[in-house]
């Protein structure tokens, strides 16, 4: 953080395509902010008491301006990041999709479950039910800025928890448009709250007192993060990017497998933590593959205009980056059959993919987030698995194959996979979103992602005095040796 910046009180956000000023925002102090959170512990305490059903009414009460005005909302998006209208769209109607899962079956996990006391306890009724923890902080990503702050935010809420939102430096009028819609919706206590600025604001919310912070971004900042909620011991949930991999097997469908791999390297310009940046092909259809994807890598296009298949970078440092990796690339032995070394452009990258990179080229190693793609060729879709699987980052992947898919899946060591498709379950709310490493931990979305939300509470109700009482000074040593026996007889036996 600069001291420029932290003497600012109002920034500009800017379109990556043209420098336009697309919306000015207040540079939130570390007083400002630990006032929002105050007021968001008693909007929490009011949020909770609605219970699951009204805070389940309340959001799909949002849900339904989001989907009316959706394309308001993207037309924000496209301003502030660059991506097509149709991009922005895509992840506005998955966010909808995801809001509205997780106001349907918040009640379902979360509410009370009965649990087997067991025969030593067999006298207790046992169960099990989660309390929100009071308010989260949720500091987002610039490159989805709808659809991947409400995966924390919307599963927050519906666990009854109040949320303080610090989106992106890039994309603040985002997270201004959701907080103010839902402000319409529920009007009566400040539930969502939104904070801007610089990191100073973000280190600021994790020191604020706030019950969990839930975080997406890179691995660095998310260690700064850690850092700042360490000295208040505030657990912290974090996604801090991905190199995914891709896997090929020899009776994939090729075509089906090089439009995947396209797609999901080059879409959103490749600024996607689960886009695929590494594909290893067998060596029966390594050929073909490079061909097709090389003819689909070519048709795509990065621009502003209506017609542009992808837009520009977002974070202009990120260029840097992108430059350097394909350079590196190229200098250690590897080909560009697409783009290459003048694809990097001054906002703008042209599709670029690789091949005959050594492994242990920044290219492969390092999180690149452009439109680029390294593929490889492999003997096998055993060599195919340990190469996937040699990375500190663990996020997502994908497998074409037929006969092997889900054994296949199930080797990679990804906290998601998809089969004969790319990134599939980003888009099915019930399945928990998250991974291992470098990509760090805890799970959004699905019952996982809503548990992350809540405190587990155990309850045992006794319902009828038991024989044996063990939690009684009155005990003896006849009761002792009943126990004793019993535990012998349940557990003491020999296999």
């Amino acid at each position: 953080m600069t001291s420029v910046q932290s003497k600012q009180t109002t920034f500009e956000s800017l379109n990556p395509a043209t420098d336009e000023v697309v919306g000015t925002h207040p540079v939130h102090t570390a007083e400002e902010v630990e006032a929002a959170v105050r007021r968001a512990e008693a909007a929490a305490a009011w949020w909770d008491s609605l219970g699951f059903a009204g805070r389940a009414e309340r959001l799909q009460r949002w849900k339904g301006t989001m989907t009316r005005r959706a394309a308001q909302l993207a037309d924000v998006v496209h301003a502030e990041t660059g991506k097509p209208h149709a991009d922005a769209m895509l992840e506005i109607i998955l966010a909808i999709d995801h809001t509205a899962w997780a106001a349907k079956n918040a009640k379902k996990v979360l509410g009370p479950h009965r649990r087997s006391p067991g025969l030593l306890m067999s006298n207790q009724a046992a169960s099990v039910e989660y309390h929100p923890l009071g308010v989260v902080g949720v500091i987002g990503p610039w490159n989805y800025p709808v659809f991947t702050p409400m995966g924390s935010i919307a599963y927050a809420l519906a666990a009854g928890n109040a949320v303080v939102f610090k989106p992106s430096e890039y994309t603040p009028g985002v997270g201004e448009w959701l907080v103010r819609t839902f402000a319409e919706a529920v009007p009566e206590q400040p539930v969502l709250q939104l904070v801007t600025g610089y990191g100073e604001t973000g280190a600021a919310l994790c020191r604020a007192g706030v019950a969990k912070i839930a975080f997406t971004g890179s691995p660095a900042t998310g260690r700064k993060i850690m850092a700042a909620c360490a000295e208040t011991l505030t657990p912290v949930l974090i996604e801090a990017g991905g190199k995914d991999a891709m896997l090929v097997d020899a009776d994939a469908d090729v075509d089906a497998a090089a439009d995947g791999a396209v797609w999901g390297g080059m879409s959103n310009a490749g600024q996607t933590c689960t886009g695929i940046e590494r594909v290893y092909v067998h060596e029966k259809v390594y050929d073909r593959f490079v061909a097709a994807v090389t003819e689909k890598a070519a048709a795509v296009r990065p621009g502003y205009d209506d017609s542009a298949t992808i837009g520009p970078i977002t974070m202009p440092a990120q260029l840097a980056i992108i430059r350097r990796h394909i350079t590196e690339a190229l200098a250690a032995g590897g080909r560009a059959v697409v783009g290459g070394a003048d694809a990097v452009g001054e906002r703008f990258v042209q599709p670029t993919v690789l091949v005959d990179v050594p492994e242990d080229a920044s290219a492969v190693r390092e999180e690149t987030f452009g439109p680029t793609l390294t593929i490889a060729k492999v003997r096998d879709m055993d060599e195919a698995v340990a190469k996937a699987n040699d990375s500190k980052y663990s996020l997502g992947g994908s497998v074409f194959a037929k006969a092997r898919g889900m054994e296949l899946a199930r080797k990679l060591r990804s906290g998601m996979t998809s089969v004969n498709s790319v990134i599939s379950f980003a888009g099915v709310p019930s399945l928990p979103f998250g991974g291992s490493g470098d990509s760090g931990f805890g799970r959004i979305h699905g019952p996982e992602g809503l548990r992350e939300f809540g405190r587990a509470k155990a309850i045992t109700r006794q319902r009828f005095t038991a024989p044996l009482t063990l939690t009684s000074f009155a005990r003896g040593p006849k009761v002792d040796a009943q126990v004793a026996k019993l535990i012998t007889l349940l557990h003491g036996r020999r296999r």
